[in-house]
């Protein structure tokens, strides 16, 4: 196929503004997937996708429409992807933005548009379901025009889920986006926008031939990773895979190769031929590293080895995913996992439970906090429990984000509260409209892990939003705050926290222990405390069992012999006794509110 004939483009948006919906619509209409076979969400193949109703993993598809080759790429919405949605759009010439025309702009949108723009990419703007009684035209379209600055005629009205004004989209496909330019005669390199693990045949990458052409057979190398492999299999999705000869300068398509894991072959990375290498790599590869860190234990310690191997299988389809061994007393044998964020989280979980038939039990989400000593050395630690020695430590670096929160302006002063409340720092207020406000800000990451989304959704009535990326790592007046039962110290539920929160927020677990941890024979005292120093206490009063109703009439001193018997019964349970606590206890942080 010439390359003035190619377009590739992918589909940009907030979750849940329609994009694999509009991908089923565009797949329909172009006659690549038959009627028959058609469902909704065609793209999206994991079960959890569908019903979250979120795109979790990215998919390329190649389509024909008159004479042209349409490759379209349906990008992830959420804000734990942004890195693969950013290699998405360094694979394409154009993107078509989709807007919500009853929820408007969002903060994805913005981070999408932002990432389009940088990429230098033609945008096309389209207003989405259209047909809904509660779509505002008029407004949302305004919104667009002022975040584009394009012309109000410029922007397509459509509804994906009844084809109307998709095959127009198409028409603008073809004559407003620009057709790749690379050059067959140079050495071969390909952007991997995409990979995953397939247990029958290894490694397969999604890629974008950017220069050259590579065959089946071709011995092939990969740059950033340092690693050699092979390609067994060239071809383009239709959505299913369909072999080819050869991928050329311009074409979107797979290559299954011989490699063993996907940390041999990244998203981001540079593909290019062993017999004629090239010797730049395609620019914006990172390592993407996981900030976000869980414990994972099984329910049982028998299920450790499951759960490992149910690990391991995992991280082959996800670089992202590391993990170390972890013991704690209270748990057990199990794992510390980093994620890219708390949806990578929650994905991870539900995958291992459903797929592996696995009971979990998870520690608090945590970040990666960066410690100097009074000898200058320098550690990561990435677990409250794994924190030296105070008189050790010179000083404590937690990471900060810079985020964006997109909300209606009658929600502007709450919002900027909850920020405060997080010990964040506003840095910036503008409108997209009268309407529609633009909150810029930096705060602690650790402050937003548990409840700050759930928190803006309520102050929000839903239609809050909000995006970030990581800034840097600060000193901050940090302090590791641990939690005893019954006088035992559980590290698992020790948390690094502000030394000015660090009250409140003591005096809150404690009080949801006692809720979540069930009466014993004997009286259970729930104390946190940072270092020798308790600041909070809550007690958990025993159980009272009537020894007496067996005693009628007679002398009092009978029941006081017997109440004398039990009392001394008890403070020996109290120093012997093991409080079993339950697996609640350890998400405590994340039911806080």
């Amino acid at each position: 196929m010439n390359q003035d004939h190619i377009r590739n483009f992918c589909i940009i948006a907030h979750i849940d503004h329609g994009k694999s919906t509009l991908a089923d619509r565009l797949l329909e209409i172009t006659g690549t997937v038959d009627k028959r076979l058609m469902k909704a969400q065609l793209l999206d193949k994991m079960d959890l996708e569908r019903e979250k109703g979120i795109t979790i993993k990215l998919a390329p598809v190649r389509m024909r429409y008159q004479d042209y080759e349409l490759n379209l790429i349906d990008t992830p919405g959420h804000v734990d992807f942004s890195y693969e949605v950013s290699r998405s759009l360094e694979a394409c010439e154009g993107a078509v933005l989709v807007v919500d025309a009853t929820q408007g702009i969002q903060a994805q949108t913005l981070a999408n548009v932002y990432l389009a723009i940088g990429a230098n990419l033609k945008i096309i703007p389209v207003l989405n379901k259209i047909d809904l009684p509660a779509a505002n035209v008029e407004r949302v379209a305004a919104e667009i025009v002022g975040l584009l600055g394009c012309d109000k005629d410029d922007i397509l009205h459509i509804s994906a889920k009844t084809g109307q004004g998709v095959d127009k989209l198409l028409d603008e496909i073809v004559t407003k986006i620009p057709f790749p330019r690379g050059d067959t005669s140079k050495p071969t390199r390909a952007l991997i926008f995409d990979s995953y693990y397939d247990d029958y045949r290894g490694v397969i990458l999604y890629a974008r031939v950017v220069d050259g052409q590579l065959q089946k057979g071709d011995a092939i190398h990969m740059i950033s990773a340092d690693s050699n492999g092979l390609a067994l299999e060239v071809g383009s999705l239709t959505p299913e895979m369909s072999v080819k000869d050869k991928l050329t300068s311009g074409e979107i398509g797979y290559i299954v190769t011989n490699l063993k894991t996907t940390r041999e072959a990244k998203v981001g990375d540079t593909v290019t031929l062993v017999s004629r290498p090239a010797t730049e790599a395609l620019p914006g590869y990172k390592n993407v590293q996981p900030f976000v860190y869980a414990g994972f234990f099984p329910d049982s310690n028998e299920n450790y080895q499951t759960l490992k191997e149910a690990i391991d299988r995992l991280s082959l389809s996800d670089s992202a995913l590391q993990f170390t061994p972890e013991n704690s007393p209270v748990l057990g044998y199990g794992f510390r996992i980093g994620f890219l964020g708390l949806l990578h989280m929650d994905i991870v979980r539900e995958r291992l439970e459903r797929e592996y038939d696995l009971e979990l039990i998870i520690t608090n989400p945590s970040t990666d906090y960066h410690i100097t000593l009074t000898t200058g050395e320098q550690l990561v630690i990435k677990s409250a429990s794994d924190l030296p020695d105070v008189s050790r430590i010179s000083d404590i670096k937690e990471p900060w984000i810079k985020g964006e929160l997109v909300c209606p302006k009658d929600y502007v002063g709450a919002v900027i509260q909850l920020v405060a409340n997080k010990r964040g720092l506003q840095k910036n207020l503008s409108f997209v409209d009268a309407e529609l406000a633009i909150i810029d800000f930096e705060a602690p990451l650790a402050n937003l892990l548990t409840d700050f989304y759930d928190q803006l959704k309520s102050l929000t009535s839903g239609y809050g939003s909000f995006n970030y990326e990581l800034a840097d790592y600060r000193t901050e007046d940090l302090v590791r705050l641990d939690f005893y039962v019954a006088g035992d110290r559980i590290d698992a539920l020790s948390v690094m926290v502000h030394r000015s929160e660090s009250l409140r927020l003591g005096r809150e677990i404690v009080e949801k222990l006692k809720e979540v941890i069930p009466k014993q024979n004997f009286q259970v005292s729930l104390q946190a405390g940072i270092g020798g120093k308790f600041i909070a206490r809550a007690d958990i009063s025993a159980y009272r069992k009537d020894v007496t109703t067996g005693l009628y009439g007679g002398d009092v001193s009978r029941k006081k012999k017997v109440l004398a018997k039990q009392k001394k019964g008890k403070q020996r349970l109290k120093r012997f006794g093991r409080v079993d606590i339950p697996a609640d206890a350890f998400t405590v942080m994340l039911k806080r509110d």
